[in-house]
């Protein structure tokens, strides 16, 4: 099997609300021409996959609608998964989470929420992608905002899921994982962004992107908040983070050959 070229995106879209500073102040109308740009600008980039997070199956502060599959028609994806990590019913309905798009099958997809929090609730969507006859593993992770502590105790669920899964289906994915996210750090050298990399140092030699670039907040990125970890499988690596106001992040796009 040769080798393919392969673009990668994750992307906060902070529930489709823009900039606008406070959630549940944007009216469906512009929640929803807000997402049609996102589409377009996907549209335009032409990835594989996006790993997207903060993003909303049906939330009342979110114009009560699903926003995958809203962003799937409008960027003409074939393939989609959600990972729901707050869930909550009642007049002050919330579900909302990590989710994927992809132009390949899904052909196998796991979620693991971080806790039981019934606002912010944070967790990982796990995915095997079909590329052309090859398996692709891959994680869209979300920590916490706020806590270093409990960015910790959240890696310590992912970490020991990572090991029992290779060891499982390391056969089949002939690689490990491809990790992406908003990992909430607030620099590339502390925090849960360098011990993750630590961690995934015991699959292989990892490379984090990007690898100066800020991506938060998006008008004047002061830091670097999302990132793509990239095992050796992946050479030839070009990364960009993309000049967008579309949400407070800026997206991450790497580009790279799958051998």
């Amino acid at each position: 099997m040769g080798s393919v070229r392969f673009r990668l995106v994750t992307f906060n879209i902070a529930h489709g609300r823009g900039l606008t500073p406070l959630q549940g102040l944007t009216p469906r109308r512009r929640l929803q021409m807000n997402l049609v740009k996102i589409a377009a600008l996907l549209h335009k980039l032409k990835p594989d996959v996006v790993a997207l997070q903060e993003i909303d199956q049906c939330s009342c502060w979110a114009g009560n609608f699903d926003e995958l599959e809203y962003l799937r028609r409008h960027a003409r994806f074939p393939h989609a998964v959600f990972g729901i990590n707050t869930r909550r019913e009642g007049v002050f309905n919330l579900s909302y989470g990590n989710a994927l798009l992809s132009r390949h099958p899904i052909v196998r997809s796991e979620n693991v929420v971080f806790g039981q929090k019934s606002v912010g609730e944070k967790g990982f969507l796990f995915a095997e992608i079909n590329v052309g006859g090859r398996t692709i593993p891959l994680v869209n992770l979300h920590l916490h905002y706020r806590s270093r502590n409990l960015r910790l105790k959240q890696l310590d669920r992912l970490v020991p899921w990572l090991h029992q899964h290779h060891r499982a289906h390391g056969v089949r994915w002939r690689m490990p994982p491809l990790v992406c996210g908003d990992f909430n750090t607030p620099s590339h050298a502390g925090d849960a962004t360098a011990v993750l990399l630590r961690h995934m140092h015991d699959f292989a030699n990892y490379v984090m992107h990007p690898q100066v670039d800020g991506t938060f907040p998006s008008p004047w990125p002061q830091r670097t908040l999302d990132f793509v970890f990239l095992p050796p499988a992946c050479d030839h690596v070009q990364c960009e983070v993309v000049d967008t106001m579309l949400s407070d992040h800026r997206p991450v796009m790497v580009d790279f050959t799958l051998h």
